[in-house]
């Protein structure tokens, strides 16, 4: 029994770990990305377009990502993962900004999409290599694997980009890259059980019924509204601080204190929803998100950025969670997958249009404007959660 103990936490100590150096390479992305993007394209509206193919990438590759590894299992997948999205699109990403090709580093960020495609399995994979005592903590740790991230993702975005001269912000796109080639060390010693795979079960309902179900309405409209809003409002944040002549290092302080707002909650939010309830966790969410668009519009100085993105991450938090814990309690073990396949495709397409708006919505609108133009989607899920409830 000490052995398996043994093994189970290493496993989760790879995922714990590989989760974090993934999440580095993500808040690198919506960090610098639209700034990059920003400097590289002769069209401001399009600055942040090369986030917006991250989130595509992600959305075309969760699903054939989930039937690879159910193939050739978890470690290769991952390993796979991390070679094609994070070591050669960090790599990509870096040549793009030396060559000055703006289409290039969209391309790299559509790999680094990739990455995260693969990497959002993490997290299954840890409740595959634990028992079932250990399982919930397992999770816990691997999310927890993000407030590690908020720390040292902004920092190699801002410290980073002095690494080359010669090439100025392609440094953190190289730590991408050396990173990514130390999660492929480690997820090679990853042991995956063959009985942590999800089995068949004996009946499955047809999606189309599932989805008539309120409250699979109200999970995905809560996850993928909430999700939009975030990514949308946190990838137009550097371009606005920039344009408001906050330094780089001005602009890591707030993403890391926001990715603190979008994780940290995670170690309290499953206790908050089983004593208050999904209504009023989901509801509460969506009031921090109308916080946001209030302190957003209050002023735009360094005080009234921190606080409007720590409302707005810790609102994504209350409504992504809230509404992932809410859509495992409609479907069976069975229909576990293609539930979940639909609840990420619908949410990650609406991210990565939320990412593309971003950039023209604060050109054409400003940041003020752009945070009132959020509220019409905070209502739809407000309208949602009361009235299906």
């Amino acid at each position: 029994m000490a052995e398996i103990t043994r093994r189970e936490k290493q496993n989760v100590a790879i995922l714990v770990t590989s989760q974090t150096l993934f999440m580095v390479a993500s808040i690198t992305v919506m960090t610098l990305s639209g700034v990059v993007g920003q400097q590289l394209s002769s069209e401001p509206s399009l600055a942040t377009l090369p986030i917006a193919m991250m989130m595509i990438g992600t959305v075309i590759s969760t699903l054939p990502a989930s039937l690879y590894m159910k193939r050739v299992g978890r470690r290769l997948g991952f390993v796979t993962g991390a070679t094609l999205g994070g070591v050669a699109g960090g790599l990509l990403s870096f040549t793009a900004i030396a060559l000055g090709s703006f289409w290039l580093f969209c391309a790299a960020n559509l790999l680094l999409g990739l990455y995260q495609g693969f990497a959002m399995y993490y997290r299954f994979a840890a409740a595959d290599v634990a028992s079932p005592s250990f399982r919930s903590r397992a999770i816990s740790w691997v999310m927890a694997g993000g407030v590690v991230a908020a720390f040292l993702g902004p920092w190699n975005a801002s410290a980073g980009s002095q690494l080359l001269a010669s090439v100025p912000l392609g440094g953190p796109y190289l730590v991408i890259a050396v990173l990514a080639l130390c999660a492929i060390g480690l997820l090679t010693q990853l042991r995956v059980p063959m009985s942590g795979e999800p089995q068949p079960g004996e009946t499955s309902r047809a999606m189309g019924e599932i989805a008539t179900l309120p409250k699979f309405k109200v999970a995905i409209i809560a996850a993928a509204l909430g999700y939009a809003v975030m990514v949308l409002v946190m990838t137009a944040t550097p371009l606005a601080m920039r344009a408001r002549g906050f330094d780089m290092s001005d602009v890591a302080l707030i993403m890391q204190w926001h990715v603190l707002g979008m994780f940290a909650p995670s170690f309290f939010t499953g206790s908050l929803i089983a004593r208050f309830g999904f209504r009023r966790i989901l509801l509460s969410g969506a009031a921090l998100l109308v916080g946001t668009v209030i302190i957003a519009n209050a002023g735009q100085t360094l005080t009234h950025f921190w606080l409007a993105l720590v409302l707005l991450g810790v609102g994504w938090n209350f409504l992504f969670v809230g509404g992932s814990a809410m859509l495992a309690t409609i479907h069976t073990e069975a229909e576990r997958g293609k539930v979940q396949g639909v609840n990420d495709l619908i949410i990650f397409s609406l991210v990565a249009v939320g990412s593309l708006m971003a950039g023209q919505l604060l050109h054409f609108l400003g940041w003020e404007m752009l945070n009132i133009a959020m509220l019409p989607a905070i209502v739809v899920v407000i309208f949602a959660i009361t009235s299906r409830f």
